[in-house]
């Protein structure tokens, strides 16, 4: 279902149009009321007066997430605090939130493209949708939350966490929609095994997963545990919150679309900051094109993915690929670049292995080392007899060393890294209760 069809299929000479006036009016108002931006913009010699729009739009610059934390808290608003509706803010990982507010009309484009979002992950009105988004400062419940209502949609506003519950509701109240981080609905269907709920039991149809990288593996084990098509749905707070872009249901493993009306979307090489060409790797980069209370030029995101277009698909909006990593959680590991999220690619055509793992980075004197944990399937254990997997048991059952073999070597086969491969029990490592799920430990600063 294409929710506004007028601004989502709009040609693309039309669709440029509406970006590059949207940008001379952004850049316009953020020098008239953003201190921060005037003496930056000022200092990088432009000027709204002769900004040309999108052709300089390289010429602005970057704003990075410590912009946010010099200005906390208010210091990137546009306008008095009196014209703020709400505020949200994410965890300060250094001490200091990241602070964003929104004035009522934001709030209205924050619904319209949540809805545009879960029309296109196949909800339509009339459907219930439960929300396990944590609700509160994060972004992610009250979004979800208002753009689902926009769309007509029942809500069932549950919250993050709280299994027991999930699963009850799921079951009473039938909705045909979850929306929840992927490592949390993957939780929900390991849940529901464990259990012995039948997918019949329950009524879902569809399900929109965002707040962290996930990948096929994951769409795999959650649309055959719960019986759904997964879409993704991609967000960051400092752009808007979820609804920045999204999966269409028909369309699923082709990217997301960017709702490039309000977010014009940029991927530049992650060490020059020079634009890439259509379709390369590097880091992605917004700005907001009609935000009111805190408009945002060039927002280093730090996530790593590519954009393009798709000429066979539903909308003439660009596609962003999934997120690889992180430039800031990229590990560099004698030399080699590496994502956490390729582990999880080579899980998905190992048998015996459940879908859970944890990276580990350590330093050995002056060489880097690398350990994966991967937990043994549930189906395995049992036929083994055993609990966890002990030195004992890895010497007794061939199954497991060929395991861990076969493992280790496909890493060093894709990756081109030797990596200490570490085989447990079903159900040790941590499991996500609702929030983002940490796959990755940098010991390295430690050592």
């Amino acid at each position: 279902m294409v929710f506004n069809p007028e601004i989502e299929q709009l040609p693309l000479l039309k669709l440029r149009e509406l970006q590059n006036a949207r940008l001379k009016q952004q850049v316009a108002y953020v020098y008239a009321r953003v201190p921060f931006y005037k003496q930056k913009l000022d200092a990088l010699g432009v000027h709204p007066s002769s900004f040309k729009g999108l052709e300089d739009l390289p010429k602005l610059g970057f704003t990075k997430k410590t912009d946010f934390r010099d200005n906390y808290p208010f210091g990137l608003f546009a306008v008095p605090e009196s014209e703020i509706a709400r505020l949200h803010c994410s965890s300060g990982t250094t001490g200091k939130a990241t602070v964003v507010g929104y004035t009522a009309a934001d709030l209205g484009v924050f619904a319209e493209v949540v809805a545009r979002s879960l029309a296109a992950a196949g909800c339509r009105p009339g459907m219930k949708l439960q929300n396990a988004y944590g609700y509160g400062l994060f972004t992610g419940g009250l979004g979800i939350h208002y753009g689902a209502e926009k769309l007509g949609l029942t809500v069932i506003p549950v919250s993050g966490g709280g299994t027991d519950r999930q699963l009850q509701l799921l079951q009473d109240f039938q909705p045909e929609i979850l929306c929840a981080t992927p490592s949390y609905a993957q939780v929900l269907a390991e849940e529901m095994q464990r259990r012995g709920i039948s997918r019949e039991a329950i009524n879902l149809q569809y399900a929109a997963l965002g707040a962290e990288p996930w990948t096929e593996t994951i769409r795999q084990q959650v649309e055959t545990g719960l019986g759904v098509q997964a879409t993704n749905i991609y967000g960051l707070s400092e752009i808007m919150g979820p609804g920045v872009s999204q999966e269409d249901v028909n369309e699923r493993g082709t990217g997301s679309y960017i709702w490039e009306d309000h977010f014009y979307p940029e991927v530049v090489d992650k060490d020059t900051g020079e634009p890439v060409a259509e379709g390369e790797l590097g880091v992605l980069v917004f700005t907001t094109l009609t935000k009111k209370a805190m408009p945002i030029l060039r927002y280093w995101t730090n996530d790593i993915t590519n954009i393009y277009y798709d000429k066979s698909g539903s909308r003439t909006h660009v596609k962003m690929g999934p997120i690889r990593g992180r430039s800031d959680d990229m590990l560099i590991i004698r030399g080699v670049n590496f994502f956490h999220t390729q582990v999880e690619d080579i899980l998905s055509g190992l048998e015996h292995v459940s879908p859970y793992y944890q990276v580990i980075a350590s330093r050995r004197g002056s060489m880097d080392e690398v350990e994966v944990n991967v937990e043994v399937s549930q189906t395995l254990m049992r036929e083994l007899g055993l609990n966890t997997v002990t030195d004992e048991a890895m010497a007794q059952h061939e199954c497991l060393q060929a395991l861990q073999g076969s493992f280790a070597k496909k890493i060093k086969d894709n990756i081109g890294l030797s990596m200490k491969v570490t085989l447990l029990g079903f159900g040790e490592l941590p499991r996500s209760e609702g929030g983002k799920l940490n796959r990755v430990k940098d010991l390295r600063n430690l050592a």
